[in-house]
């Protein structure tokens, strides 16, 4: 196989186009745990009939692991949304719905929210108290089982020619709670310096779902403790920034 037409470049990971197939390669020490729990994942989520890639093959090229799914045809709706920022409130509309329809879904066999929430916080570099303060609020949240993303934003959505929208990027899926995947695509936006964008999402959700948007609030500092393992340097920085974020007013 030559793969040459490359479609994106991420951190440990290079994304091919074959024809209608997208081939994700990952560097030599990626971890091959990691590498079957997103194929696996991924091969979960389409069973909940949603608009995903479908997964064709997990392989080795040239002695790196390959995940090998359906090509996509479209812009990404981040892509979109700078195109055209006049459409803002309609791209967020149509970003909100996807969200919702996702965590309509159920996959009883997909990884507990709930579990990598208490493992992330262990895995922190904070102090004791405050790791014992993020478990108990994790303890006192509702442990729902609904389909949650866990990277969910506009660069993961394709619009295809016709319209259709296809969620991609499916490693950090998870069932949970709701909630906890809204308050990561608010930080989300936010670590891009869209404040504004992330304040409207939100607003929009909430009010979409009738959930309080103190509840989401509430997820806040786990979710940011959680992303900020693996998070650059300058992100982890801002994330931590909301470990002890006071409680929503």
């Amino acid at each position: 196989m030559k793969l040459e037409n490359i479609l994106a470049e991420r951190k440990n990971k290079i994304i091919y186009k074959d024809g209608d197939k997208a081939i994700k390669v990952f560097d030599e020490n990626f971890s091959k745990a990691d590498v079957l729990n997103e194929a696996l994942n991924q091969a979960r989520v389409e069973e909940t009939e949603l608009n995903i890639p479908k997964i064709v093959e997990v392989s080795k090229i040239d002695g790196k692991w390959a995940i090998t799914s359906d090509f996509i045809e479209g812009k990404t709706l981040a892509d979109l949304m700078q195109e055209n920022p006049d459409k803002i409130d309609e791209y967020l509309e149509l970003f909100v719905n996807i969200q919702i329809e996702i965590q309509s879904k159920r996959s009883p066999l997909l990884n507990k929210l709930w579990d990598k929430m208490k493992r992330k916080i262990d895995e922190t570099t904070l102090d004791a108290t405050t790791k014992y303060d993020l478990q108990t609020r994790l303890n006192g949240m509702h442990k729902h089982h609904k389909v949650c993303h866990g990277d969910f934003n506009p660069s993961n959505i394709i619009i295809s020619p016709d319209g259709t929208p296809f969620v991609i990027d499916w490693s950090h899926a998870t069932q949970g709670n709701a909630s906890a995947d809204v308050a990561r695509t608010y930080l989300l936006f936010c670590l891009k310096g869209k404040e504004e964008i992330a304040n409207k999402y939100l607003d929009l959700f909430c009010k979409k779902t009738n959930t309080a948007k103190y509840y989401v609030w509430e997820w806040l500092p786990i979710v940011a403790a959680s992303q900020s393992v693996k998070g650059k340097d300058e992100e982890r920085e801002f994330l931590l920034n909301w470990v002890n974020v006071v409680d929503y007013q």
